[in-house]
Formats: C-alpha cells, structure tokens, sequence
C-alpha cells in the first residue's frame, strides 16, 4: 500500500499545480490551492521534485468554487476552473511579481493589479478542436489530459457559443455524410480537425475543415448541409494536411464556400482573417492589452516606430494611427502579406512590413539611418531573441514598449536591457486568458541617461 501524506498547500506553479513540501522537497499535486490541507499520495519522485495524486481535502479555501464545465477534470484545456476569477487574478499578479523580484532583480518596480475581464467565459473567438471515432461514432473535442484520448464535447465554455454550434454541425454533417474521421495511429481516414473563427464585432463566422486528404467525400452536400445548418455562415474551407504530424495545418488551403476571409475589428482597426491567420483569440482583452501598450508609448504623431514581431500587424496598426512612421518585422512571409492587406484595408500609408528575424532586418533598417524613438516588441513564449536585445541597445530607442505572453522570459529580458541602460519603469499585466494559468504583462522600459560629471 502507498504511503498517503497529510500536507499543506502553499504556493502553486505557474502550470496550476499545487506545492506541498515535505521536509523542503516539493511535491507538485493538481486539484488544490494554497493554504488547503489534504492526504495526497505521492505518484513519482525525481531528484529535486516529485509529483503527488489529491486523494481528498480536509481543509478549503474561499478561493475554491466547484468548476461549472462537466469534463473539466479531465480535460487539460483550463487548469483554474476549481479557482474563483478573483483568485485566479490574485495568482497571477503573484506570478509577474515573483519573476520581477527572483527572475529581473527588480522588486521596487511596480506592477499593477491584473486588468481581467467582467465577463470571463465565452470569450475565445477560434476553436479548432480534433475529430476521432469512439465506440464506433464520430467525436470531436479536447484531448485528454496527457493522452491522445478525445473527449465527445457539446461545448466549450471559453469558446464563443457560435463556435461551439459550428464544430458540432460540421462533425454531424460529415458523419452524415460518410466521411471518416482521422485515425492517427494507423494514418487512415479523412477528417482530421474542425476550426470555427467568428468575428466579433461583426458576427462573421468561418468553418474549416482540416482533412488528410485533398478529396473531401460527398463535398457539395456537406457544403451544402453546413449552409442550411449554420444561419449566416460567411466562409467554408478546407485546409489539406496529408502528413503524419502533430501539427494542425497542412500547406493546402482553399475556400470551398464563400469569402476567403472574415472581418473583425479591434478598437478602429479593421482585420481580414483567413483560416491560418494567426489573430488574437480574445478580441476584448486584446483591446485592452495594445490599448495599454498605446499608452506607455506616448506618441504625439512625431514618432518613428519599429514594432518587432509585428505578425499580421496588429499592434503596428494601432501605433500608426497615433506615430509619423511604423516599421513591423516579421519571420512569417504570409503575415507580412497578411500586415500589408490589413493596413490597406484601414487606409494606413504610414506603415512599412518586412519579412525575415528582427535580429537581421532592424540592423539593416538602422544602417538605411532609421532611428526609432519607440521600439515595440511582442516576442512569441522564449522571449526575445539575444542578438535583438543587443541590437536594441546598440540602436538606443527612447523608449522601449514589451508586450509578453511569459512572464519569465519577460524578466529575464528586462534585466538583459536594465543592464545595458535602460530602466523599468511598471509593468501591467492582463488577463488574455481566464480559467487558465497564461498571464500576458506590457512593461515600459526608458532609456537612462547618465550625466557626465
């Protein structure tokens, strides 16, 4: 029999998971929360950690609710539903505040209360979730945790209802009409995953059908079945990945039905959104966010910007309107395409998009004698590459703007650029994503000027 500890929960880790110690080894358990005592028993030991199952709590916290989403438990989709939105925000406040005092040295800077949501359900604008066979039917849904395993969903509470009704129509209609969901380990069958994007300010809505195959079985019927099922739908397409992968998309895009893209607006800014177009899931809290990085850029129409990873110009948008000019980079060829389509579509002329590493194109644009007063970067999970903060403080912007989606790789940034003459000077952190353990922060950074003596 396995020993069964009794223990008190004091901290959880940026993933959600509880911290027991016991005699100052960390056990991480799922399912409990700071200052809740329990039996748990421990599942796996590792040399500075271990790992524990909750076997039951004695006692709760008022941060605890019962998760309102029935497979909650065992679906890896959200990790805070057991946690109220007010705790969940307190958490990670903790969080950017730990990783600015451990991570940046920076513990007189301050960071602000998180900025979350009124409504902090139903707020995800794309779902793209994948299909399988059970028991001999078609189900689609979320994996679960750390299996390949799908669980049969009606609904997603984090998703916009719309996409919900979208997914299940669409699975319905291709079992209707014999087409056979992917199987992954033997690499057979058709219908891999279905993606549902809606627009939401204009209540445009897209369905995508991502198959193994190019040949899409009874195709004008299925078509057809998606229109009269789904009122005012404004886009069908099919995305082709015939690779044994774990990636979503294949190469292969085509519209089978309607416009090849829908439209959204952020603030004042107009999007086209294609079926691979990477755009903010949250459209509310993204607001929000580039609202706040508007803020601490403080452009009066003087300006000369460079937005580093600028994707399909997003933030680059929103700086123009307010700066004389907008430089955004991007690795991605097709968000650039995607950065120019959009700054066409709002009228904006004072935007330049260049494809290829920020490292490689802003040393180039500084060598043209483009001198930023303002450099805005939004880096993916790993941060800012190390060759870009260099450059960075070799090109001295007055002002730099960081928008993050990792708290940590945040820190550890903005002590590389405290050390090379610049100072923090707050850092606000949004919830992007409730229910879940991601915390987005924009930090401001000004450029610190000795006098001589």
């Amino acid at each position: 029999m396995k020993d069964v500890l009794n223990v008190t929960f004091t901290d959880l880790t940026h993933e959600g998971k509880a911290v027991a110690k016991v005699d100052g080894y960390p056990l991480f358990v799922e399912g409990a929360l700071p200052d809740e005592t329990g039996e748990i028993e421990v599942t796996k030991l590792n040399k500075g950690y271990g790992f524990a199952k909750l076997i039951r709590l004695n006692k709760t916290v008022p941060e605890r609710q019962d998760p309102p989403c029935p497979v909650y438990e065992e679906c890896g989709g959200c990790q805070l539903q057991h946690m109220t939105y007010e705790g969940q925000l307190k958490m990670k406040y903790n969080q950017v505040r730990n990783v600015m005092d451990r991570i940046a040295k920076l513990p007189d800077v301050p960071v602000h209360p998180v900025l979350g949501m009124e409504e902090p359900w139903r707020y995800r604008n794309k779902a793209q979730v994948p299909v399988g066979l059970s028991g001999g039917r078609i189900v689609a849904g979320f994996y679960k945790k750390r299996s390949h395993d799908i669980i049969d969903m009606n609904e997603c509470l984090i998703q916009h209802e719309e996409s919900d009704d979208i997914i299940q129509k669409v699975k319905d209609i291709c079992a209707a009409n014999g087409v056979m969901p992917y199987d992954e380990k033997r690499h057979k069958g058709v219908l891999r995953h279905v993606m549902a994007r809606i627009g939401w300010q204009t209540g445009e809505k897209m369905a995508v059908l991502i198959t193994r195959t190019a040949e899409l079985p009874n195709k004008e019927a299925i078509i057809k079945g998606i229109q009269d099922a789904v009122p005012g739908i404004t886009s069908i397409v099919q995305n082709v990945n015939p690779d044994k992968t774990n990636v979503i998309f294949g190469n292969q895009t085509r519209t089978l039905w309607g416009e090849d893209v829908i439209y959204d607006t952020i603030g004042d800014v107009k999007f086209a959104i294609s079926a691979r177009s990477f755009y903010q899931v949250n459209p509310v809290q993204t607001e929000v966010m580039y609202g706040k990085a508007l803020d601490y850029a403080e452009l009066s129409g003087n300006e000369t910007v460079i937005d580093a990873y600028c994707g399909i110009g997003s933030i680059s948008l929103f700086l123009a309107k307010k700066a004389k000019k907008v430089y955004g980079v991007e690795i991605v060829p097709q968000a650039i395409e995607d950065a120019k389509k959009n700054a066409e579509l709002n009228g904006i002329t004072n935007a330049h998009f260049e494809a290829g590493k920020a490292e490689e194109v802003i040393p180039a644009w500084h060598k043209q004698g483009i001198r930023p007063d303002v450099i805005v970067v939004d880096p993916p999970r790993k941060g800012c590459d190390e060759a870009l903060l260099q450059t960075i403080l070799d090109m001295k912007p007055k002002k730099v703007v960081y928008v993050s989606c990792n708290p940590g790789t945040l820190a550890r940034d903005l002590r590389t650029l405290e050390d090379g003459g610049y100072t923090t000077c707050e850092v606000q952190p949004v919830d992007m994503f409730p229910q879940t353990v991601h915390v987005e922060a924009v930090a401001v950074l000004t450029l610190t000027y000795v006098t001589p003596k």
